[in-house]
């Protein structure tokens, strides 16, 4: 069973950020809180810890996790060109919930990277996440820590046991806003696509790009 340290999601304690993030860096996965929903937490470069994140979700290899970022200097060193399209979301969403998936750099983590050459990013909005890849000095990954296909959880009392045995620690800040995930707009290709809304609503984001944007898929889990 993971280890559980309760942390103030208003003023995470140093010590227990510096406990998580020296597991992380270690390869260890982390259960950790994001804006809305709790999220398994990874170093997004380790490759061994990234597939233990796919193992305990039971998701498919070929559908790649997103990655939480501190910074834009961490986002840049992911993505090829994050270009004005990008900046214009980044500059009103950022941090928050809105995931920009982009063309990758070749030296991107391949687990992370989808079979067209593209990454999903996001800046995390959460004390706790932002203290936590601050501490780590790298990006986590930020998917739901749920079993893919089922409900993602809001309060620790909804993580299914499987994480729990499988996660190397767990950070309770409470119970989280709950809501959807994170809203997920596509602009690896030509045009801006909405592959999941979430978070933040079609209507907002085609405000900001000045046009509607095409497509609406079902997200990740």
């Amino acid at each position: 069973m993971a280890e559980t340290l309760f942390i103030n999601p208003a003023s995470p304690d140093a010590h227990g950020i510096s406990r998580a993030a020296g597991i992380i860096a270690s390869g260890g996965v982390a259960v950790i809180p994001t804006t809305g929903l709790y999220g398994l937490g990874a170093d997004a470069y380790n490759l061994e810890a990234v597939d233990k994140v796919f193992a305990l979700k039971g998701r498919e290899l070929g559908k790649p996790l997103l990655v939480l970022a501190q910074n834009m200097e961490q986002v840049v060193a992911l993505v090829e060109d994050f270009g004005p399209l990008a900046r214009k979301l980044a500059d009103v969403f950022w941090p928050g919930g809105l995931t920009l998936v982009l063309k990758a750099k070749k030296d991107a983590p391949a687990a992370l990277v989808s079979p067209v050459g593209a990454i999903g990013v996001r800046l995390t909005a959460h004390p706790v996440a932002r203290a936590l890849i601050a501490a780590l000095g790298r990006p986590v990954t930020g998917t739901s820590a749920n079993p893919s296909g089922f409900p993602a959880p809001w309060n620790l009392a909804q993580l299914a046991q499987g994480i729990k045995k499988g996660a190397d620690i767990i950070l309770d800040a409470g119970t989280l806003a709950g809501g959807p995930g994170s809203s997920v707009v596509d602009l690896a290709g030509p045009l801006p696509r909405l592959l999941r809304e979430g978070a933040v609503s079609r209507k907002a984001i085609s405000r900001v790009l000045g046009a509607d944007i095409a497509g609406l898929e079902s997200g990740p889990s």
